[in-house]
């Protein structure tokens, strides 16, 4: 993961009756790298601005804005596609995580995903470059782009098109006719 270590915050110096507040606005090398790291086209505009601050005597909480411009490929056209990103982010560092069931090999996950670990240091940039990758479209589409009909075949034999891939909807018609003709 690409790290601006300059930005992470020691607990330690944390202070406890005030928010700790910060912005990274990251450099045009570091967009580059965060955009290469997220497989990007391009990442322009990013801006991560928040605070720090003590839940109790040994959590902290983060709460922030992210904002991003992001260039991604046309999943259909391999055009590039902008998209502007503004998200409220929530991340709570916690000494003592929540007590885990488990049943024999399986784990059962909390169900609030803004629960982090508590380490000696809470990094805003780390956090930046997560919750960007998790807000990222994931089929970026340019405008007009339509996905046509996959036709599927080996050498030699008959193609098989999409609605052939659907074996329900043939058995759905089926039915339909016997009910007509029960009619």
């Amino acid at each position: 993961m690409t790290k601006l270590s300059k930005h992470a915050l020691r607990v330690a110096d944390l202070p406890q009756s005030k928010p700790t507040r910060f912005e990274l606005i990251p450099e045009a090398k570091d967009l580059l790298a965060i955009a290469d790291e997220l497989g990007l086209r391009g990442l322009r505009k990013l801006r991560f601005k928040g605070q720090i601050t003590a839940e109790g005597k040994r959590d902290w909480r983060l709460d922030a804005n992210l904002g991003a411009t992001v260039i991604q490929d046309c999943v259909v056209t391999l055009e590039p596609v902008t998209t502007r990103i503004e998200e409220s982010v929530t991340r709570r560092f916690l000494a003592n995580l929540p007590e885990q069931a488990e049943e024999d090999d399986e784990i059962e996950m909390t169900e609030d995903d803004s629960i982090e670990p508590l380490g000696p240091e809470i990094d805003p940039a780390t956090v930046m470059i997560e919750a960007l990758a998790l807000v990222l479209p994931l089929y970026p589409r340019a405008e007009g782009a339509v996905l046509g009909e996959t036709i599927h075949t080996e050498p030699g034999k008959e193609a098989l098109s999409d609605a052939d891939l659907k074996p329900f909807a043939g058995l759905a018609a089926l039915r339909d006719q016997l009910q007509n003709k029960e009619d």
